[in-house]
């Protein structure tokens, strides 16, 4: 009978607490080396690094550097893990969420724990993620986040705590689970994959800054955002309610303006007719976030404008929920 190939693996390191160590002159940790992939067997593995760098230092530029990296080692390889600090990690998972068209799967992993702590949980995710990223079913589910043994769509995994080894969550919760009879991993999924539209912007240097909403905020900041930016999105409150005074300068602002909202999970839900409300800011001209978050709806607006799209066609996007 002739021999089953053995699958393919690419591994794409980018720093992040999981490749971190004390530094030598005391300052602190730093990404230094990356960590080994443990316990794969018959896996034909490439490993590449195209930066070391503390996940607050990524970029919208960095994530289109691994979109393009991704894209040239997916025509030769069965899966790609992508290891990454933990701060940022929900950030790039959406938006190769929205980049990339390819079929194989493709999982982010990190870890909350640095290697020389005997907690390190870095071992332990990057062979899960290993094993999400090689198991059949992954295919054609996007981007995908593994960490703690459970799996999640990179439209909703968000980092729900600074410091626990379980510290990601999100609504409606994980996609799946990894668990282990012995060292043999079993990969379950609990939800389908829904289709998802991918775009192909020209660039990824578009400004878009967020604004965070509160009690009593007269709109201090707005104005000079407004100028400086390209796009904004505001993180409100509730289900996308702002205070009266914002509702003017967002009539006034010409370029594209989405309402997130600064609570943990549900969707923006323009319902409330008061100055400020939800329903006046769409009035005025403002784009409900649907269920995103302020800095997920942000990526999505970047994306959106460095394709060249206008405010109704991006008010489309958002309305039609096509990411």
């Amino acid at each position: 009978m002739p021999s089953v190939p053995s699958p393919r693996l690419a591994v794409i390191h980018t720093g992040g607490t999981i490749a971190s160590r004390p530094s030598p002159d005391g300052r602190g940790l730093t990404p230094q080396a990356p960590p080994s992939l443990p316990g794969l067997e018959q896996v034909g593995l490439t490993e590449t690094q195209p930066f070391s760098l503390p996940s607050p230092h990524m970029t919208p530029a960095h994530m289109g550097e691994l979109a393009a990296l991704i894209r040239t080692l997916a025509p030769t390889h069965d899966g790609v893990v992508v290891t990454h600090g933990t701060d940022t990690l929900e950030e790039t998972a959406f938006a190769l969420h929205l980049l990339l068209d390819v079929p194989i799967p493709v999982v982010l992993t990190g870890s909350m724990r640095h290697a020389e702590e005997i907690s390190w949980d870095g071992p332990a995710n990057l062979l899960d993620a290993a094993h999400v990223a090689l198991h059949p079913p992954s295919r054609g589910r996007g981007p995908l986040v593994v960490i703690g043994g459970d799996i999640f769509d990179a439209r909703t995994v968000t980092k729900t705590h600074t410091t626990a080894v379980d510290a990601f969550g999100g609504y409606p919760g994980p996609i799946g689970r990894i668990d282990r009879e012995g060292h043999v991993p079993r990969v379950h999924y609990f939800a389908m994959p829904e289709p998802r539209a991918t775009y192909h912007p020209a660039h990824l240097e578009a400004r878009v800054e967020i604004l965070y909403a509160y009690a009593g905020w007269q709109g201090e900041g707005y104005a000079e955002a407004a100028e400086r930016a390209d796009g904004l999105v505001i993180a409100a409150l509730g289900t996308g309610n702002l205070p009266a005074q914002l509702l003017p300068l967002i009539q006034n602002t010409g370029k594209p303006v989405v309402i997130a909202t600064r609570t943990h999970a549900g969707p923006v839900l323009p319902v409330y007719g008061y100055a400020g409300g939800g329903a006046t800011l769409v009035a005025a001209g403002a784009i409900p976030a649907s269920f995103l978050n302020a800095h997920k709806a942000r990526l999505l607006l970047l994306i959106l404008l460095g394709q060249g799209l206008g405010r109704e066609q991006i008010r489309a996007v958002f309305d039609r929920d096509e990411f």
